[in-house]
């Protein structure tokens, strides 16, 4: 296997290779190794580059790949913003990255290659521990954006009152749901809570379309796997508090683990079991189904989704400007590329993530945004609340 920065270099000559010939048409893939698109644990600073890697996962893992091995083709893109209708970028930025340097570091790079008098200097760790230090730094930090891998994340610095307005025009390149109503982030690109489910032992209709019914459907005995400590499945039980209350989430925990529901060290795991056979069925962001498809083509996994429930929660990874940017504009700019044609199109590529601009399709046999069935009383800023749920995980033994 290659090195690091021999995996870098290499996706990011396709990248650059396919935008250049094709403009906002399908972009090649990388075939470097993925992360599970959780939060990154390793920190590092760079011109772009550096070491950071995602969270979860194993290096090779089937699945875990760019979309340089997608089973779903070339597509062109008609809609969308091309990057070279945006505002040029000029100067330095210091991006506080939650997203790992495997998902988004050719993205970054590609954007400061089509300006040469661009920079930025990008800052990988885990969402929560960047806010933390944002906050910890005071008005004395580097930082000019922060891009997260989730709501809560960003909802907790706008919270700290440490992130500015983006301009409107901004903000319009997502429908309202998609960011923060008081202007203070914008999601860049969406991810929905599903049921992956293995289609040798299940249709679509055996699975309940409602999350508080799981623990009481006896086929599902001994045949469940969730991720307890990922941080999209602690977000999901956030949502369950929120919407059913500290009671109800306890009595669901307590009857899962009844049920016999068996522990993974992260959701992209989950899925490989299912596609196995070792599970019948799991609870995970619903790209991971997506990646074992792309490694192995005719793998027995198919999606379900609740319905109006914590169980179809849509969270979003998104930008914001934060209070000690040096130049608000470029700041803001940035974030708006993160909103191009094209970089909506890495993220349903390369992350099987849903685009947030609607004129941008997802990838894959994914039923469109507005056919998902999210909570509509839930304000994704308030998926921040992460204290109660993990004493709560902690206090039922799930932790």
């Amino acid at each position: 296997m290659t090195n690091d920065g021999e995996q870098r270099c290499r996706s990011r000559r396709r990248f650059l290779a396919a935008a250049s010939t094709a403009g906002i048409a399908g972009l090649a893939g990388c075939n470097g190794l993925f992360g599970s698109g959780g939060e990154s644990t390793t920190t590092s600073t760079g011109n772009g580059s550096g070491t950071g890697n995602a969270t979860n996962g194993t290096a090779g893992s089937a699945g875990q790949i760019g979309s340089g091995r997608s089973p779903f083709g070339d597509r062109n893109l008609e809609g969308g913003v091309s990057m070279a209708e945006m505002p040029e970028l000029s100067g330095e930025l210091t991006l506080y990255s939650g997203r790992g340097e495997p998902l988004v570091g050719t993205l970054i790079e590609y954007i400061e290659e089509l300006y040469p008098d661009f920079a930025v200097r990008t800052k990988y760790g885990s969402a929560i521990e960047l806010v933390n230090l944002i906050q910890t730094e005071g008005q004395s930090s580097p930082a000019d954006v922060f891009f997260s891998v989730n709501a809560g994340a960003l909802g907790q610095l706008a919270n700290a009152g440490r992130t500015t307005s983006l301009p409107e025009e901004i903000l319009d390149f997502v429908p309202q749901e998609f960011r923060d109503p008081s202007g203070n982030w914008v999601g860049t690109s969406g991810r929905a809570r599903s049921v992956p489910y293995n289609t040798n032992q299940f249709s679509e209709s055996d699975i309940p379309t409602k999350i508080m019914e799981f623990p009481n459907t006896e086929a599902l005995q001994g045949q469940m796997g969730w991720a307890p400590t990922y941080s999209s499945f602690q977000a999901f039980i956030t949502a369950m508090r929120i919407l059913e209350g500290e009671d109800a989430t306890r009595q669901w925990l307590n009857g899962m683990q009844e049920l016999g529901v068996q522990q993974y060290n992260d959701e992209f795991l989950v899925s490989q079991a299912v596609a196995d056979g070792e599970l019948a069925a799991g609870f995970a962001n619903h790209y991971y189904t997506l990646r074992v498809q792309a490694g192995r083509a005719n793998a027995p996994i198919a999606l379900a989704f609740t319905e109006n429930d914590a169980g179809s929660v849509f969270n979003v990874a998104g930008g914001a400007v934060v209070d000690t940017a040096s130049d608000d504009t470029l700041a803001a700019n940035f974030v708006r590329h993160l909103l191009s044609a094209e970089a909506q199109d890495y993220f349903a590529r390369e992350t099987y993530e849903y685009p947030t601009v609607p004129e941008i399709e997802p990838l894959g046999r994914l039923p469109a945004i507005d056919q998902l069935s999210p909570p509509e009383e839930l304000d994704l800023t308030q998926l921040s609340e992460l204290e109660e749920t993990v004493s709560l995980l902690r206090d039922v033994g799930v932790l």
